[in-house]
């Protein structure tokens, strides 16, 4: 499977592994990068009511998700830049079918919040709880590796991910008394 035109654009195939795979070191700085971006702009539009930057941040997050999900994941800055902060950390290859969920829940927050704040016309609170949503999720990603696109995947699909973050597909907390 190693043939160019049969690798996937979601992932990449790693030797010894059968399904197409993501570095998770590196989605999950690439989380932080992100959060890092749009923290500031949310923020910003919360104080001051000026929402400009959470306008650009919503078009830059969006774009980002979209080039993740149709052109691939070689190709998305905030990815690429992960994964060379990442770079001399032991990569943690997880599917990429539940990151592809992600992505696309990503998607589609961008693409509502960039609606609201635009073409719809919506109150700027709408839009600020979408972008703060998302934003959350982006946190919890990044702080505790915690991605809510995989773990629907894991409960609701109907190919289970056999690699998950920190081993979560397979591992077991020990009872506490």
């Amino acid at each position: 499977m190693s043939d160019a035109n049969s690798r996937p654009v979601i992932g990449t195939f790693v030797a010894g592994i059968d399904t197409p795979v993501i570095n998770e070191r590196a989605v999950r700085a690439s989380a932080g990068i992100l959060f890092l971006l749009g923290f500031p702009a949310w923020f910003y539009g919360a104080i001051t009511g000026d929402l400009q930057f959470m306008r650009l941040f919503g078009i830059l997050f969006a774009s980002e998700m979209m080039l993740r999900l149709f052109v691939g994941t070689s190709y998305t800055p905030s990815l690429w830049l992960g994964s060379l902060l990442t770079r001399r950390q032991r990569p943690e290859w997880v599917d990429a079918h539940p990151k592809q969920l992600a992505w696309s829940i990503g998607l589609g927050m961008g693409m509502a919040g960039c609606l609201a704040l635009g073409w719809l016309g919506l109150p700027a609170a709408i839009a600020q709880a979408i972008c703060a949503a998302c934003l959350t999720l982006l946190h919890v990603e990044a702080a505790f590796g915690v991605c809510v696109g995989c773990a629907l995947s894991q409960r609701f699909s109907r190919h289970k991910p056999q690699r998950c973050s920190g081993d979560t597909c397979n591992y077991t907390p020990p009872t506490h008394r």
